[in-house]
């Protein structure tokens, strides 16, 4: 049995198609080129009859100590800023708990042989993440959503391909994160991590100016 770790659902282009217009098309193919890639790579073993599990990830609560952390605002109060409009939410998992669901489809045998499940440790939505690390930080944190296309011309490497993420986790957010059922998760991992879990352990790691 083969476990396929993916970052997101098979392919983006299972739902959007490259002449939809909505987002650029990156790398000439690609609109996720992190997502659609490893949805290229599942297909060969869909192709080869392997018996194989795949997993699918998600946006990853590490995140939030890298690349998206909260930055202090010229006014200065510390400011989440996403590409993530206000009330949608954005699955988001534990990197660590990857390897534990991954041990436990294999611990759980051949009735996991041709399914896919799509991991997820929490859903919330860009204010909520921005209260839960201001009580961990220890201040007030604001969620600031920014529009797909500005987000995409920041001056950030890979804004383009995380533009195109956050617009494919909000454009259909009914089918990726409606995949993702944190009760049944949690039957299959129950030391899945949830946000609130996850900053207790991590959030020491905030470093803030």
């Amino acid at each position: 049995m083969r476990i396929a770790v993916d970052a997101s659902t098979d392919s983006s282009r299972d739902l959007l198609s490259l002449e939809d217009g909505r987002m650029p098309v990156l790398q000439g193919k690609y609109n996720v080129p992190h997502f659609d890639a490893k949805g290229e790579g599942n297909q060969l073993f869909t192709e080869a009859g392997v018996p194989t599990t795949f997993l699918n990830t998600t946006f990853f609560f590490q995140g939030f100590l890298q690349a998206l952390a909260p930055r202090r605002g010229e006014d200065g109060v510390l400011t989440l800023t996403l590409p993530l409009e206000d009330g949608k939410l954005l699955a988001g998992v534990d990197v660590a708990d990857i390897g534990r669901t991954a041990f436990a489809l294999l611990r759980g045998g051949e009735r996991y042989i041709g399914r896919t499940v799509g991991l997820a440790g929490d859903h919330l939505t860009g204010t909520r993440y921005a209260e839960k690390l201001g009580a961990a930080i220890g201040e007030p944190v604001r969620f600031q959503s920014v529009p797909y296309d500005v987000f995409r011309s920041l001056e950030i490497p890979a804004a383009e391909e995380i533009g195109n993420m956050f617009q494919y986790y909000g454009d259909f957010d009914r089918e990726f994160t409606g995949a993702r059922d944190l009760n049944r998760l949690r039957e299959l991992n129950p030391a899945l991590r949830s946000f609130d879990a996850w900053l207790a352990e991590n959030g020491s790691q905030f470093q803030v100016d």
